[in-house]
């Protein structure tokens, strides 16, 4: 007799112990390098994963479309299957996009753990190092920014995507 767990119970759980590990292999590497200041583990750790987002973002490009829009959707695609609330927005035209997050549990974990100092700059540098890389790649000048943030005490998060002249 096998016990029954509906599959998004499960990809909710699974979603936590992601979270959990990172938290997990942060605590280790504090313990195993107490020397170190554990931002700069996280910051690369975020740094390593931009990498392999950006890989699997540009597969998905059509370069005939707005990079700003197509970066924005896949951004919130993403946050949306980790269990993030996430939309985009358009902005003045098809060059400027924004995404929105109204609640994370990423903000939600680092609270929680009395890290909200960790939030802001490991999203940060996510993001910056997912557009650099794609730029890198593509030869392109798209441009991303912070404009709010929850740690920062705002009531969302909101990224500015938008290809400079």
């Amino acid at each position: 007799m096998g016990i029954e767990i509906p599959l998004e119970k499960k990809f909710k759980i699974l979603c936590g112990i992601a979270r959990a590990q990172h938290f997990a292999w942060r605590e280790a590497c504090r313990q195993l390098c107490p020397e170190k200041d554990t931002t700069e583990f996280v910051n690369k750790m975020w740094e390593v994963s931009a990498n392999d987002t950006a890989k699997a973002y540009l597969k998905m490009l059509n370069k005939e479309e707005s990079l700003p829009k197509q970066i924005a959707e896949s951004i919130v695609k993403s946050s949306i299957t980790m269990g993030e609330d996430a939309k985009i927005i358009k902005g003045e035209n098809d060059n400027e996009y924004f995404v929105k997050h109204e609640a994370c549990p990423w903000f939600d974990w680092h609270k929680m753990l009395g890290l909200l100092p960790e939030d802001r700059p490991g999203c940060d540098t996510w993001y910056f190092k997912t557009i650099d890389y794609m730029n890198e790649a593509l030869g392109t000048n798209v441009k991303i920014e912070t404009t709010m943030s929850l740690p920062d005490g705002d009531d969302c998060c909101m990224r500015k995507i938008w290809v400079e002249s």
